[in-house]
């Protein structure tokens, strides 16, 4: 179902059981997979392919020339996912040659009115971002993290699985697996506890989970020489995520205890 006033540009390609309604724009370039729906006056361009039974809500802008002066053209990508929730006034734009050339967003996410998504970002499955939450270039989010309204995370940054972002926040450190993080310039504020729960952890996974923040985050030696020395009797597969999250290479600090 196609609406008359939609504008479909020849080479697009329109998966089946796709409605696009009023005054929406579909570029040459954009591929739309099965069962998508476009409300109204959505603007997608570029290369960008969008999963089956993704929604899109009006005023949203997806796949359009990423926000960065260094981009002088070059053709990159932009590939979101199955059902996913794009709200009203979203931006979400592709990639940049300095960052691989590609914007990439997982399934069954969530971004809520005026959240943007920037150039060369990763995001995984089942992500919520908040209103008017903004991602910058190159940030890459764990799976079922959630991010809260009007929060900001820096360039470059990491936001692990399973991690919570407070309002307002401006993060511009990574933040573990399961951490939850608040505050104008937020510091750790423990585990994800309820996200934890949510996700059928056992109270023994989530006690050990405990343990292991608080070893992490206390004792002798440096963050690294703390999870170096972990990792070598960590069994659960929680705890080794996280410390294979603080041992990657990172561009970035991390979020940390405030220190007592």
């Amino acid at each position: 179902m196609i609406h008359p006033s939609a504008i479909i540009e020849d080479g697009a390609v329109i998966g089946t059981g796709c409605r696009i309604g009023p005054f929406c724009h579909v570029g040459a370039g954009v591929r739309l997979g099965a069962r998508v729906r476009l409300h109204s006056h959505v603007a997608i361009a570029g290369d960008t392919v969008i999963g089956e039974e993704t929604e899109i809500w009006p005023f949203a802008s997806v796949g359009s020339q990423p926000q960065d002066l260094k981009f002088a053209g070059e053709s990159t990508r932009l590939r979101i996912g199955a059902r996913n929730m794009i709200r009203e006034s979203v931006s979400i734009n592709p990639g940049t040659a300095g960052g691989g050339g590609l914007t990439q967003i997982g399934d069954d996410c969530l971004f809520m009115l005026g959240t943007h998504v920037g150039h060369d970002c990763r995001v995984g499955n089942g992500v919520v971002v908040a209103n008017h939450a903004s991602l910058a270039g190159h940030v890459e989010v764990g799976d079922g993290a959630i991010i809260g309204g009007l929060a900001g995370i820096h360039q470059f940054v990491r936001i692990g699985e399973g991690a919570i972002i407070g309002a307002l926040s401006m993060v511009v450190a990574d933040v573990i697996p399961y951490g939850s993080v608040s505050g104008e310039r937020p510091r750790l504020a423990g585990l994800n506890l309820i996200g934890l729960k949510r996700r059928g952890l056992a109270r023994d996974e989530i006690s050990a989970l405990r343990a292991a923040y608080k070893s992490l985050f206390s004792g002798e030696g440096t963050l690294r020489t703390r999870a170096e020395s972990m990792l070598e009797r960590a069994e659960n597969p929680q705890v080794r995520e996280i410390l294979d999250f603080v041992l990657s290479d990172s561009d970035r600090s991390f979020c940390t205890p405030k220190a007592k």
